[in-house]
């Protein structure tokens, strides 16, 4: 039997907590992840009728891209539609979890989906975060230092970019002196003692700083373990806002916002004036997007492709790029079957469904 809490442990292994924005509310909002699974329903929302389903389907867990809470709720009556989810989530004792904005900033992430759809190739993150990582000095004896690398590597340290087990290393002479009471793997109590060692350094992902540490205590053979941690400016290029990415050939305007209405379902595109130029390169972003409107014309866009556009933001193109509104559920419709193929690769042979329900509240008469 499969228990919520290893699930929750496959998401976030994917999309980190960590890497939610301050605002958010992503994680286990009701339910308890000691409970076994029965099922797993995946979702964009997770409104009362979602629930229902899942109980139908004999699921108690759902898997939501949106949080059903994003303030603190005062009071639990069903007056609207998120105390109504809320209630019929405890009272059927179905667990719901969210996976937002740190699903929005992953690489792999919500973004991704969107440009798979286009068919975008030379993908990067659009802006990159800031203070996400941090670098680690630490002091080995010389014929220890492999065993120390891949504790720290297989605990997520060193990866830069494509690239992993990345590290530095530097010969030097670490000297000390055992008080009474120590138990020092090399030198004697009392003596000062001088010994070859290898400054090491690695750079890993700030959350993982706990899990780093751990590893490299465990495996250094000192009693008392030296390191320095140092937290980096450095933009993190894997983990961040929207995407961008080319089309394999320039399209015209209208051949291309013909492609995205079919990609997407549309029955209409809200979007500034055609520029009579071809399209080459697409900036993306799931759900409410205008504050990368900058960022996307910063980075030479021909078309940025979002959602939740106010009036006078449609403005900021000033005529230099596209901008492409096409509905928040529609940017985001492919968030389930990403959290499904996450799920899948982690547990093969578990029930894992997709929500059947169209739970966009945005309707267009044609």
């Amino acid at each position: 039997m499969i228990i919520i809490g290893e699930i929750i442990r496959a998401i976030e292994k994917f999309a980190p907590t960590a890497y939610q924005e301050s605002y958010d509310n992503c994680g286990l909002i009701t339910g308890n992840a000691d409970w076994n699974c029965t099922g797993v329903l995946c979702s964009l929302d997770a409104t009362e009728e979602i629930v229902f389903e899942a109980k139908q389907k004999k699921c108690n867990l759902i898997i939501a891209h949106h949080p059903i809470i994003f303030n603190g709720l005062k009071k639990i009556n069903g007056k609207n539609y998120v105390e109504k989810a809320i209630i019929a989530s405890i009272k059927n004792d179905i667990a719901i979890y969210a996976v937002h904005t740190n699903l929005d900033n992953v690489l792999k992430g919500v973004n991704d989906k969107m440009a798979d759809a286009l068919g975008l190739i030379n993908r990067k993150i659009l802006l990159p975060k800031q203070n996400q990582l941090t670098k680690l000095y630490t002091f080995v004896p010389v014929e220890h230092i492999e065993k120390i690398k891949t504790a720290i590597f297989d605990a997520g340290g060193g990866q830069i970019g494509n690239y992993s087990e990345c590290s530095f290393s530097v010969e030097g002479i670490g000297t000390f002196k055992a008080s009474e009471g120590t138990n020092p793997f090399v030198g004697e109590i009392g003596k000062q003692h001088a010994e070859k060692e290898l400054k090491i350094e690695i750079i890993f992902p700030a959350y993982l700083q706990s899990k780093i540490i751990q590893a490299l205590v465990q495996a250094h053979p000192y009693e008392e373990v030296a390191y320095d941690l140092i937290p980096l400016a450095n933009y993190f290029e894997h983990i961040g806002s929207g995407l961008i990415g080319e089309l394999p050939e320039p399209l015209d305007e209208k051949v291309f916002l013909t492609k995205i209405k079919a990609v997407f379902g549309l029955e209409a595109i809200k979007h500034t004036q055609l520029l009579k130029k071809k399209v080459k390169k697409v900036a993306v972003c799931g759900g409410a997007g205008s504050f990368l409107i900058s960022n996307s014309l910063a980075a030479k866009a021909d078309f940025y492709i979002t959602s939740d556009v106010k009036y006078h933001e449609f403005f900021d193109a000033n005529d230099q790029m596209v901008i492409a509104d096409i509905g928040h559920w529609e940017s985001e419709q492919f968030t389930p079957d990403l959290i499904i193929t996450v799920l899948q690769s982690n547990f093969p042979t578990f029930a894992i469904l997709k929500s059947e329900a169209r739970t966009n509240p945005v309707q267009y008469f044609i």
